[in-house]
């Protein structure tokens, strides 16, 4: 079989577009009539943003709606947080305590000497 000239494939994607085209605009007649009447324009999402969106504003009202997703920790969950974190801290300090100790004893007895 011949290969097409490259007018013919043109002539093909031509009529296989105005196919499609008609095909379509019979099957969305209808229903874009349904939602919009036949003079109104559709919407767009490339219009500018209001000004009151913008700045401050829209920042608190951004955060204040993160702080509302956030799961608080109840009464009890904090105090056994800091429970937590106070027994490691004594437990830290006693460590480096002890080390402290150790190396004061190390360095005056071994190395001034």
């Amino acid at each position: 079989m011949a290969k097409m000239t490259r007018s013919q494939r043109k002539a093909r994607r031509q009529a296989q577009a105005a196919s499609a085209q008609a095909a379509g605009a019979q099957a969305q007649a209808p229903r874009a009539a349904q939602i919009r009447p036949q003079g109104a324009s559709p919407k767009t999402q490339t219009g500018a943003r209001r000004k009151e969106d913008t700045g401050s504003k829209r920042f608190i009202a951004e955060s204040w709606g993160e702080l509302k997703k956030v799961e608080w920790p109840t009464q009890s969950h904090v105090i056994q947080g800091t429970l937590v974190v106070l027994i490691a801290c004594v437990i830290v300090g006693t460590y480096i305590w002890i080390a402290d100790i150790a190396f004061k004893n190390l360095v005056q007895d071994v190395f001034l000497r």
